[in-house]
């Protein structure tokens, strides 16, 4: 199975695994599923952090480089961009592309999201 994190999932998977589902922490660990992160999540971990709602390093860019081994690298693409603006859903730019990632690219998209996990279009997987 081809998984996309939401980016709290992904930070959850480094620094925070205990706040991941049953389900869902299986899943991350089975071999045989690729787990995808898209640009759009380094970015918004990156607000995250300068806003100081989440420590994940002084160092932003060491953090980066240690957390991204053994992820595909989602590209966000003009498709993506154009998707993401056809979706009948909520504001959130983030959430926008990253369920449009998830749509162009036929992945999952793990989230605790409410929202997400209600959105019909895309397949997801909650956090449980």
């Amino acid at each position: 199975m081809k998984l996309l994190l939401d980016t709290h999932i992904w930070i959850w998977l480094l620094h925070s695994p205990e706040r991941l589902g049953r389900r869902a922490r299986h899943e991350l660990g089975d071999q045989a599923n690729e787990l995808w992160v898209s640009p759009v999540s380094t970015w918004e971990a990156l607000m995250l952090h300068r806003k100081k709602r989440v420590e994940l390093s002084p160092d932003f860019l060491a953090w980066l480089r240690q957390s991204a081994p053994g992820f595909v690298q989602a590209p966000f693409t003009h498709e993506i961009v154009l998707a993401a603006e056809l979706l009948d859903m909520h504001a959130d730019p983030a959430d926008r592309f990253l369920a449009a990632t998830a749509q162009v690219l036929d992945l999952t998209l793990v989230t605790a999201d409410q929202q997400l996990l209600g959105f019909g279009r895309i397949r997801t997987m909650a956090n449980r």
